[in-house]
């Protein structure tokens, strides 16, 4: 079989211009694999590139699609720590939406033992950046608090369930009280929904004041001052979107006297030699913590490829927690 099925993006738009489409498999280069494709996970940046959002790093395919997992089809040249038929997960700069998809070899995980390939498609960019943010950037300690803003997201979820794993009291931001008892029950000890309630009154409310040591926020605008007056001294606030507006106001004198770190990251564009390590870094810790039942993927739905453009609808609601998958 000399060519694979794709979901394809004609043009700049919203989820109806997905469409399937006949594409050639590649061959794996020096340093990569081919990968037969089971389930591909879904990520906002997806739907950013779709409507034409999100500019592509130099090189990167067209089709969409950021973490997968299936079987090893091919090796490349100079690749050892794989062969053939190794069940893998993996971190791609693109192309999980279709039949085969090309990875560095650093940049694949063997599947935690007990998950399957749907499970396995939705760890690696969600639990990447979380570890690179949270724990790599801004150094989260047990005991410490962590405030979680768009706690229901995928990303969000990753965040609540590990750093509570590792001995962290998570807080975290959500739009429903459904959403907001979900995040309870994956680790949070107060979610705080924002449409009914400011989180910034919340922690600093009464005399035993919630200050925070690590903000992890995809929301910027107006946030980005309350997290501010929330953080404690030495605290660190972490950006990795700016979904609610990506200008804001800063006041030095409260950043000096709460020596507050501020970082911002993303992920895609690191080489792939710096993703492998992001990576294999998660996995000593992430991946014993999965097989030991500590948490697992939280996955609001499948879909079938043939229905990508029923599951961006639902991704660009805003109304799933956790992760959406689509299957081959």
């Amino acid at each position: 079989m000399k060519s694979m099925q794709v979901l394809a993006v004609s043009q700049a738009g919203g989820p109806q211009v997905l469409h399937v489409s006949q594409r050639r498999i590649p061959s794996p280069g020096p340093g990569e694999v081919l990968i037969r494709v089971r389930a591909s996970g879904l990520n906002h940046a997806d739907l950013a590139q779709r409507a034409g959002h999100y500019p592509l790093p130099a090189g990167t395919t067209d089709i969409l699609g950021l973490e997968v997992a299936g079987e090893i089809a091919q090796v490349g040249a100079g690749v050892v720590a794989w062969k053939e038929g190794d069940k893998v997960c993996a971190l791609l700069a693109g192309g999980g939406y279709a039949e085969f998809a090309l990875a560095p070899a650093v940049q694949c995980l063997r599947i935690p033992r007990g998950l399957d390939f749907l499970q396995a498609a939705v760890l690696p960019e969600a639990f990447a950046t979380v570890w690179l943010n949270v724990f790599q950037k801004a150094k989260l300690q047990a005991e410490e608090r962590l405030l979680v803003h768009g706690g229901s997201s995928g990303v969000g979820i990753a965040a609540i369930q590990l750093a509570s794993a590792l001995g962290a009291t998570v807080f975290c931001t959500a739009g429903s009280e459904d959403k907001c008892r979900i995040c309870e029950a994956q680790g949070a000890r107060r979610a705080i929904n924002y449409r009914r309630e400011d989180f910034e009154q919340v922690l600093l409310e009464g005399e035993s004041k919630q200050f925070i040591g690590v903000v992890l926020d995809m929301v910027g605008g107006d946030y980005f001052a309350k997290n501010m007056k929330v953080l404690a001294r030495d605290g660190r606030m972490v950006y990795i979107s700016s979904l609610g507006g990506r200008k804001v106001e800063l006041d030095l004198v409260d950043l000096m006297r709460k020596r507050v770190t501020l970082f911002g990251s993303v992920l895609r564009p690191l080489p792939p030699a710096e993703k492998g390590a992001v990576l294999a870094a998660m996995a000593d810790v992430v991946w014993p913590l999965l097989e030991r039942k500590l948490f697992a993927p939280l996955i609001r739905q499948q879909f079938g490829f043939e229905r990508a453009a029923d599951a961006h609808r639902l991704m660009e609601a805003h109304e799933h927690v956790g992760k959406l998958v689509l299957t081959w």
